[in-house]
């Protein structure tokens, strides 16, 4: 959930040396409305479904040390939708921690974005217990397992291929097995 009004990324007030936020790729999903209008509903989480040209500006303006609030966008999974400036990152931040799918994607945007990352690292889990967190997710959200199951199997698994071919390009691999 976005943090309260007047408060930073990890929900804690200003002013208080705030040194870390916590940035989601997530928050970059283009909305619905985008992705119906571009054909790619039935594709939602591929890496064309996100705007990496935003998240990209996001980072270079955090990289240029600007001594202003940046707001990005947080990811309201309740609604299944991106939500604007619902992360906001105070100037005393100076380390920007980020997490997302495609950060070792080497077309598009992503070679752009790994530049200005010091650091990712590839958290690999069993493929079993992967599926199981990725339906069990779904369903939660208001999809009915069998759904859930169905868009894992034809979204989900295309999309996880697609990271697991970038892991050896991960400064570090993490097994969680």
């Amino acid at each position: 959930t976005p943090p309260a009004p007047g408060q930073g990324a990890g929900g804690t007030a200003y002013g208080r040396g705030d040194w870390v936020a916590h940035v989601p790729m997530d928050g970059f999903h283009l909305a619905d409305v985008q992705l119906e209008r571009l054909g790619l509903r039935d594709r939602k989480g591929a890496p064309e479904t996100f705007d990496a040209g935003g998240y990209l500006s996001l980072l270079q303006r955090f990289v240029s040390d600007e001594p202003r609030v940046l707001y990005a966008p947080g990811f309201e999974r309740e609604l299944e939708q991106p939500l604007a400036a619902a992360i906001a990152i105070p100037p005393s931040t100076r380390l920007l921690l980020t997490e997302g799918n495609y950060l070792l994607l080497p077309e598009g945007d992503w070679p752009a974005v790994r530049e200005l990352l010091d650091a990712v690292w590839y958290v690999e889990l069993g493929e079993r217990e992967r599926v199981r967190r990725l339906v069990d997710r779904h369903v939660a959200f208001g999809k009915s397992p069998r759904e859930a199951a169905s868009w894992v199997e034809r979204t989900d698994e295309a999309n996880s291929r697609l990271v697991a071919a970038t892991r050896a390009r991960a400064d570090l691999v993490v097994n969680e097995w």
